[in-house]
């Protein structure tokens, strides 16, 4: 194998340091502070509290019902279209979207009991929750 001269040996180094400052370029820069990471976390987990105390309010059969099965079927609907969203900016979030489909499973076994039960409470609530079927 020939040695390299100064030059070329210059070159290559001069190649793979361009690569490496165009990469940097192309990443994005991310300047969000501790303390504003873990304030944007505690409100998102508020907001999801909030709107899975209004699906219960909402589906709820009578005071202080949360297994009811339109209320099961109600936030796992939500906890779905989250996931959906989350999953559309992290496509590589692998782990994630064994929840969703666990969680779609679920969400199916409790629709095929409600429908076996009462077609009728069965119809409306997937008119209400504008679910196929």
């Amino acid at each position: 194998m020939a040695k390299q001269s100064k030059k070329q040996e210059k070159d290559i180094k001069e190649k793979k340091t361009k690569k490496v400052t165009k990469k940097a370029e192309k990443a994005p820069k991310k300047t969000i502070q501790p303390e504003q990471k873990k304030a944007k976390k505690e409100a998102a987990v508020i907001a999801i509290v909030d709107d899975k105390q209004d699906i219960i309010k909402q589906f709820a059969l009578k005071e202080g019902d949360t297994g009811s099965p339109e209320v099961q079927i109600a936030i796992a609907t939500q906890k779905i279209s989250n996931l959906v969203k989350h999953l559309e900016q992290n496509p590589k979030d692998n782990h994630s979207r064994r929840g969703l489909l666990k969680i779609v499973a679920k969400r199916r076994r409790v629709l095929n009991y409600l429908q076996k039960k009462d077609e009728k409470r069965y119809t409306e609530l997937t008119k209400n929750l504008g679910l196929k079927k």
